[in-house]
């Protein structure tokens, strides 16, 4: 699909008439390479364990302490990068204003990589900190401070991705994360597990084959996004920073990272909580935190896919026409999820099997299976609301929503394990959890789609 078709699609005289069907299936069209690439993504990121593992178990003990930082600063940097999105939306028929954004954008990514790289590269000093034991850290060698480089580059790529999204261009996004992840899987076979006489590297090639796959990744999709019509061929070089103008970008995005950082902290806490109860217990409800990122991932595109549906009728301060789009989205992510859960309940045996071989662990899983499906669910339709709430610029009511929400889980984890509930309970508590988040985004995108003003960012 054009932007232009998606411009057109959107404007004021189509969007009223408009019917919810075609929304849709714009959306759908979208979100289907970003959640291709996620898909993939997450995919490739187990290889490097796999070959580590095989390599040797030292080194994959360094590379999970590692990723215990990496993972959760990464992750705060897409969010952070995330509220780039609805500003390139709001100007992307204006070259002259779109590109200054852009170089805006990039001199925020550069801020926020920056910060997440300096907490990798202390992994020695926090794994000290922390108890790690001292054969663990002497695997590490360079491995945080090229995964700190890697953070860097990522950053700076998901300026240009974050862009793309905000253009509609999600077709691009998805072959320069497909060809970031093509690279990250055969340097990992070969410079960890090496080929012919060629030993491999162990922990430093899978930095040097992440460092690799960022770079490409992040090279592919700036090169997509100079060639972008839209840009009328201006350059994207770094030029004189705006402080005022990244901070106002850092406004929207600086609570999403907040947000996720909120996630993984608690999700870890519950994760404590099921390893508690025994061995069996913390396996499988890793295996279904496993199961509910595949399918919510699903969510996260559809909900990116809306932001450049929203922007012309959050610039018209058109309630109504913000509302039906957003309702589309969610309806769409409900589908992409219950389609994943009818594939899941229909293979469940061998979708589990992947995970173990134990007949004890299968059974453990499966019967928590409906419960994953609630969490999913429920996460899946707030994080919709979410994005929606992105394309209005008023994350901080997103980050208080969290806040009570997961502050009132790790309450009740806390109380489950010290009363000696199993992992059902816990799940249950998830699960109230969030539907406490879809209630709290869904309340406030209502109120402030009701106060939208029309504004050009």
């Amino acid at each position: 699909m054009s932007e232009a078709k998606i411009a057109a699609e959107s404007s004021p005289s189509s969007g009223a008439t408009r019917p919810a069907r075609s929304t849709a299936w714009q959306i759908a069209a979208v979100a289907l390479p970003l959640y291709v690439t996620m898909a993939a993504a997450s995919a490739g990121a187990l290889v490097d364990t796999a070959v580590l593992g095989r390599h040797a178990t030292a080194s994959l003990a360094a590379f999970a302490v590692t990723m215990a930082v990496y993972s959760p600063a990464a992750a705060a940097v897409a969010g952070a990068m995330r509220g780039v999105m609805p500003f390139v939306a709001t100007h992307r028929e204006s070259p002259d204003a779109l590109l200054p954004m852009i170089r805006d954008a990039k001199w925020l990514g550069l801020g926020v990589g920056l910060t997440g790289a300096a907490a990798v590269a202390a992994v020695p000093l926090l794994g000290r900190v922390g108890g790690v034991p001292e054969r663990t850290l002497a695997q590490l060698g360079v491995f945080p401070f090229l995964l700190a480089a890697s953070l860097v580059v990522t950053s700076l790529g998901s300026a240009s991705t974050s862009t793309l999204v905000g253009l509609g261009r999600g077709k691009d996004v998805m072959r320069a994360g497909l060809a970031g992840t093509g690279a990250a899987v055969v340097l990992s076979l070969l410079l960890v597990g090496g080929v012919g006489d060629f030993t491999g590297l162990g922990l430093p090639g899978a930095a040097l084959a992440m460092l690799a796959s960022a770079s490409i990744s992040a090279s592919w999709a700036h090169l997509a996004l100079r060639g972008s019509p839209q840009l009328g061929g201006g350059s994207l070089a770094f030029g004189r920073p705006r402080p005022r103008e990244v901070l106002r970008l850092a406004a929207v995005g600086i609570p999403l990272a907040a947000t996720v950082l909120i996630k993984f902290a608690v999700l870890g806490v519950l994760a404590f909580a099921a390893a508690r109860r025994g061995t069996e217990s913390a396996a499988s409800h890793s295996i279904a935190i496993s199961l509910v990122n595949l399918m919510f991932t699903a969510a996260v595109a559809v909900g990116q896919a809306t932001i450049p549906l929203l922007a012309e009728p959050v610039r018209a301060a058109a309630t109504g026409r913000i509302r039906r789009v957003l309702v589309s989205g969610v309806l769409v992510a409900l589908g992409a999820v219950a389609v994943l859960a009818a594939v899941l309940l229909a293979l469940r045996d061998p979708v589990v099997s992947v995970y173990t071989q134990d007949a004890g662990l299968h059974r453990r899983v499966v019967a928590l299976l409906p419960l994953v499906l609630l969490v999913v669910a429920a996460d899946a339709a707030q994080a919709v609301f979410g994005f929606g709430l992105i394309s209005l610029r008023r994350t901080t009511s997103s980050l208080g929503v969290f806040a009570v929400a997961y502050g009132a889980l790790i309450v009740t984890t806390l109380v489950i394990t010290a009363r000696g509930g199993g992992l059902g309970a816990l799940w249950t508590a998830l699960t109230c959890a969030n539907l406490m988040l879809l209630a709290g985004q869904a309340f406030f995108f209502h109120r402030h789609s009701a106060r939208t003003a029309a504004h050009e960012g």
